[in-house]
């Protein structure tokens, strides 16, 4: 990977509904646009996001989402309102600051939940994006929300069933995401606290299928536990207020774009599939399935091909 560079324009961007999000700007002023978008929901663009560009070559955008990392208010506070915080919303808040920042068409560099964005964003606004490379590829579907929370303990029978029964026993057989979204907004923090952990250890569970997988330390952090697992069960609980199949459906939308589709066959949580069939409906990206990755970056051979697809892209 490149090495780390500082950002040379940062600010806060007022996108109304009381929040305010942060961005920064680093690599060459002069360079082909490009913004990252972060998974989660709710992880924050951590500054290894910049290592993937060829700093000579890339003008790259970093933008934390609503309610996470640097933006405010902070998700992880007891009185925190998420209402205004939706899929539409973060579309809005990436058209927006593309604007302020001047910038014509930028590349999309997304994984996990910022697959789904990346390809919300770019089916909403096509004429935006110049070239998509994204990596553990999702569409928050309720499909795929039911598998990750509920089917999944098939591979993991035990850590599941205690994963469920966190949930009071008269919600366990309908949507665990909301359920727990319910109880990390309960008045009693030791509630909030059992959830948020419930949810986070479950969370390290289900993607640990892959070779050298090693536990996610940001969970240690009850602040960036709480963060995070209130805004996943928030978009997962109602399936990132997406129509279902609906970034499928319309990947037409995408004709013209070139793409990369980056997955792990080991991916278990986010099968496979997904990435195939966005492959197959947008005709204008390359599929490339790793026999030994996982969900995420560290699988053998996902950080070279994200490498070579960011320079190819950076000659066009």
């Amino acid at each position: 990977m490149y090495p780390e560079t500082d950002p040379y324009d940062e600010g806060m961007l007022d996108v109304g509904d009381g929040h305010r999000v942060y961005w920064e700007v680093c690599g060459n002023p002069d360079g082909k646009p490009a913004v990252v978008i972060h998974g989660g929901p709710g992880s924050g663009a951590g500054s290894w996001w910049r290592r993937y560009f060829d700093p000579a070559k890339y003008k790259v955008v970093l933008m934390d989402q609503r309610n996470c990392g640097r933006s405010t208010p902070d998700a992880a506070e007891p009185d925190v309102d998420l209402s205004t915080n939706t899929t539409a919303h973060l579309i809005a808040d990436l058209e927006q600051l593309r604007q302020q920042l001047g910038i014509g068409k930028w590349l999309l560099l997304g994984a996990s939940w910022g697959a789904t964005l990346g390809l919300a964003y770019a089916e909403q606004h096509p004429e935006a994006v110049s070239e998509i490379v994204l990596f553990s590829v999702t569409n928050t579907t309720r499909r795929e929300v039911d598998w990750v929370t509920r089917n999944m303990g098939r591979v993991f029978p035990e850590e599941w069933e205690r994963f469920r029964d966190v949930v009071p026993a008269d919600q366990r057989d309908g949507n665990l995401a909301l359920a727990y979204s319910r109880m990390l907004h309960d008045a009693d923090p030791a509630i909030r606290e059992r959830a948020a952990r419930a949810w986070c250890d479950w969370e390290d569970t289900h993607i640990a299928t892959h070779p050298n997988y090693k536990p996610d330390s940001r969970y240690d952090d009850p602040v960036f536990r709480m963060r995070f697992a209130r805004l996943v069960t928030h978009y997962w609980g109602h399936a990132a207020w997406l129509e279902e199949d609906v970034l499928v459906r319309k990947a037409g939308k995408l004709a013209g774009i070139p793409g990369v589709l980056i997955h792990g066959r080991l991916d278990i949580s986010s099968p496979p599939d997904i990435a195939w069939r966005m492959a197959q409906a947008w005709r204008d990206a390359e599929l490339h399935l790793l026999e030994q990755a996982g969900h995420g970056a560290g699988g053998v051979g996902m950080r070279e091909l994200i490498l070579a697809a960011l320079d190819r892209f950076a000659q066009s």
